[in-house]
């Protein structure tokens, strides 16, 4: 990786010292006056500037201000005359990144340049991870509607941290692994490695040694050299254990003793071991009604729902289904060389309509599907293969059809719009014999969003 530098010196020697001694490891563009040097870095912004605090004009700390307006991502050096203290500590408030004292000493601004490009160097390699795993999994990451924008944005905001606990709750095909690599990539954690576990898929006496490893000898069919476990394997990194709400009692417990302490023990061992990772869990289950039942573990769940994520299901982001389904339409008639350009409107109809249990996984698979058999450049509804399932009985359909009646005194959108929640909250509880779980099943939502849902709309009223 060559990086580009900007030097901004009025005096030729030091310009032309500091140009020969660079510009074989760097592209370098020096200018002996701020204004013109602002006028390239607009055009051409440079991984780092050069600039002299003493230049005639403008000074350096007028071009400081001016290239922190432009490009807040660049790094700046200052070069002093001599130590005044009082410009160097304006330029460190200004944003500067560091700062060297004439007469320059050529092997110590080499290295406090090195250090410097070291971080734009990692701030580059971080852009790059994040987009290239954002091209490999954007139709998961279309968020046109409101519910998903709010998941991408709390994502942004938690990745933050380096390990803090974090829960995905979220029914299945919903891209509740994806949103977990999301955060891995945006993280501090983004250099070390991403490991999935699925805790469905592991038979619960092996889900211990799986995740803690075993020493040699800790039971019948251990390896003769041991084995590291899971938990090792994303050191300095994240670990993603999916469909938490499968783990074992004996599994839960001593998970829980590592997210206390970040300690730990292999099967079969007494040599206790530290490690640093985040953990992101997921789930589909509902686990408050677990904890009730005592299959889960309450200080399990507290700690690892730090930071709790709720993935809408696709049924909640209607918004989302045709920008959705166009995206997939042109990845997979890339993918298979065929000429979809456009799904016809009676097919859209269908999807914006169909009850989507699978979610975006379901959406996927019914238009690769679509365009695999398809013959284009149109796809149909023969191509999807589905039939209009309407996610409401016909009775509604009439009367959302219908044209409303506002008297002239007008209406309370808010008010109707509560009470018409409230109506449906109320029925599914009491079909569900006051079961939250069921009623949240029936309205087609987990059980954290009818909650929240609940909430809102104050139900049961208060007396």
């Amino acid at each position: 990786m060559r990086f580009s530098l900007v030097l901004i010196d009025d005096e030729e020697s030091i310009r032309e010292g500091i140009s020969m001694a660079l510009e074989a490891e760097y592209d370098i563009r020096a200018f002996a006056a701020a204004e013109d040097a602002l006028d390239s870095i607009r055009t051409g912004p440079p991984d780092l500037v050069l600039l002299d605090i003493g230049l005639p004009g403008m000074n350096g700390i007028e071009a400081l201000r001016m290239i922190r307006q432009m490009h807040p991502e660049i790094l700046v050096i200052m070069i002093t005359a001599y130590e005044d203290v009082n410009t160097v500590i304006a330029a460190m408030k200004l944003g500067a990144h560091d700062y060297v004292v004439k007469p320059i000493i050529m092997d110590g601004l080499e290295v406090t340049i090195r250090n410097a490009l070291e971080s734009v160097r990692l701030r580059k390699e971080v852009r790059s991870l994040q987009e290239k795993f954002l091209q490999e999994n954007i139709p998961c990451f279309i968020a046109e509607s409101h519910e998903i924008q709010g998941v991408m944005e709390l994502i942004a905001q938690v990745a933050l941290s380096p390990d803090t606990p974090i829960l995905i709750l979220g029914e299945t095909g919903t891209g509740k692994e994806l949103i977990a690599g999301a955060i891995h990539y945006r993280s501090p954690n983004f250099k070390g490695p991403f490991v999935t576990v699925n805790c469905a898929a592991i038979p619960r006496d092996l889900v211990e040694s799986e995740l803690f490893g075993y020493e040699k000898g800790a039971f019948s069919g251990a390896g003769p050299a041991g084995k590291r476990g899971l938990i090792e394997e994303a050191d300095q990194g994240t670990l993603f254990l999916d469909e938490v709400g499968d783990l074992s009692a004996q599994a839960q417990a001593k998970l829980l003793r590592f997210l206390e302490s970040g300690e730990f023990y292999r099967v079969g061992s007494t040599a206790k071991r530290t490690i640093r990772t985040r953990i992101v869990s997921a789930t589909n289950r509902d686990l408050d009604a677990m904890m009730q039942e005592g299959s889960f573990r309450k200080d399990l769940y507290f700690r690892l729902g730090v930071i709790t994520v709720e993935v809408p299901s696709l049924n909640e982001r209607t918004g989302d289904i045709l920008p959705l389904a166009n995206t997939f339409l042109v990845m997979f008639s890339d993918k298979f060389r065929k000429n979809f350009t456009a799904i016809s409107a009676e097919a859209r109809a269908a999807l914006k309509g169909h009850a989507w249990a699978g979610n975006v996984r379901e959406l996927r698979n019914v238009i690769e599907r679509g365009v695999l058999i398809g013959k284009g450049p149109e796809l149909s509804m023969e191509d999807l293969g589905i039939r209009e399932t309407p996610r409401h009985c016909e009775a509604e359909r009439t009367e959302a059809a219908a044209r409303p009646v506002i008297p002239p005194e007008g209406v309370d959108l808010d008010e109707l719009e509560r009470e018409f929640e409230r109506r449906y909250i109320e029925e599914a509880l009491r079909m569900a014999e006051g079961n939250e779980s069921r009623a949240a099943r029936l309205l087609r939502m987990n059980h954290h969003t009818f909650r929240y849902r609940k909430k809102k709309v104050s139900w049961p009223p208060q007396s």
